[in-house]
């Protein structure tokens, strides 16, 4: 998924961008109310992450000029201001679910993914499955012939993104822009060493290959 924080606490923002990240999503952050509605009109997010205190707009004036641009994008409220009204006149303004702080991370991943579902059902993938290898999104498990793998939280983000494009070169550039966030070469050889580590524990114990490397190009995982 796509996610759009619109935060000015760069403390809070980071700490949900991290976790975010860290399950899988691309995710990015404005830090005020007129650069999050502009970046939230200019973008293709699925879901939008908006607190309500925000400098220059706040929040709820940044929903309903959403609403008024006919913007569908489901948004999560994310605020300190808990009390019963302040909920409903969110909720009103058009907003499609209320978190107060503080909050689980858990229940706010759990709450953005429902809000996909119920806007686009089926959109949220919770399984993956490439031949015998098996990754359970939300227990963030890994078994290969039903033997359990443990995972680094990048080495399990890598193996998602190559488990998503099954049976396609993925290409460097591919991995450091999605598995890294990186918008440039570091001319590292960090790439080389994670699939390095993850072919030692999804491929070396079984008897057929099944992360591969295409020479010139990148890799490719296939069954």
């Amino acid at each position: 998924m796509r996610i759009l924080i619109i935060e000015d606490d760069k403390v809070a923002a980071e700490y949900v961008r991290k976790g975010l990240s860290e399950a899988g999503h691309i995710v990015d952050h404005a830090p005020d109310g007129d650069t999050g509605l502009n970046m939230a009109l200019d973008g293709q997010y699925d879901v939008l992450i908006v607190d309500r205190m925000l400098p220059k707009r706040d929040g709820l004036q940044v929903i309903e000029a959403l609403r008024a641009e006919n913007s569908r994008a489901p948004v999560l409220i994310l605020s300190a201001l808990g009390e019963i009204d302040q909920r409903v006149e969110g909720l009103r303004a058009g907003g499609d679910d209320y978190l107060t702080k503080p909050y689980a991370f858990d229940e706010l991943l759990a709450r953005v993914e429902a809000l996909v579902r119920r806007r686009n059902p089926g959109a949220v993938q919770t399984r993956l499955q490439v031949g015998d290898l098996e990754m359970d999104l939300l227990a963030r498990t890994v078994k290969r012939a039903g033997e359990e793998i443990n995972l680094q939280p990048r080495e399990f983000r890598l193996l998602e993104f190559l488990m998503k494009h099954a049976g396609q070169v993925v290409t460097r550039t591919m991995l450091l822009e999605k598995v890294w966030d990186y918008h440039f070469d570091p001319q590292t050889n960090v790439i080389d060493v994670h699939v390095s580590r993850l072919r030692g524990k999804i491929d070396k114990p079984y008897d057929r290959p099944m992360l591969h490397t295409v020479r010139g190009a990148g890799y490719r995982l296939q069954a």
